[in-house]
């Protein structure tokens, strides 16, 4: 019997989700990881034959959006810079790679406004 297509994503996704977990890192994700165990945090999800979502299951979903936000806001950022995909170097590099591409971005944007990172490179404040 073939397998469907969330049984595929879910075998693929399964390491990645126990590694999260193990780690402790809270991972928010989309409606397409719901029931996804450990740390995975999905929105509630309504359904046509269900009572509607109640306001406090609203408001942990506008919450859970402006979370992703942000996190959808870097990657398509990342995209327009396309540094990843010319990028032949070490992850630890990368990371530095994109720290300063995010720093040289908010300055062009005009949302810069200083750095205050307490465990990055021993403590750095600037302003």
């Amino acid at each position: 019997m073939p397998l469907t297509s969330p049984d595929r994503l879910s075998r693929k996704a399964g390491g990645l989700i126990d590694a999260l977990t193990a780690a402790g890192v809270k991972t928010f994700a989309d409606k397409g990881y719901q029931g996804a165990r450990g740390s995975i945090r999905t929105p509630f999800k309504g359904h046509r034959l269900r009572p509607p979502l109640s306001r406090h299951q609203r408001a942990v979903n506008r919450a859970h959006a402006r979370i992703r936000a942000c996190g959808e806001r870097a990657v398509a950022t990342l995209k327009t810079w396309k540094i990843l995909t010319r990028l032949r170097c070490c992850p630890h590099r990368a990371t530095t790679i994109v720290q300063a591409i995010l720093v040289m971005q908010l300055i062009e944007e005009g949302r810069y406004s200083g750095c205050r990172v307490g465990s990055w490179r021993g403590g750095v404040s600037w302003r």
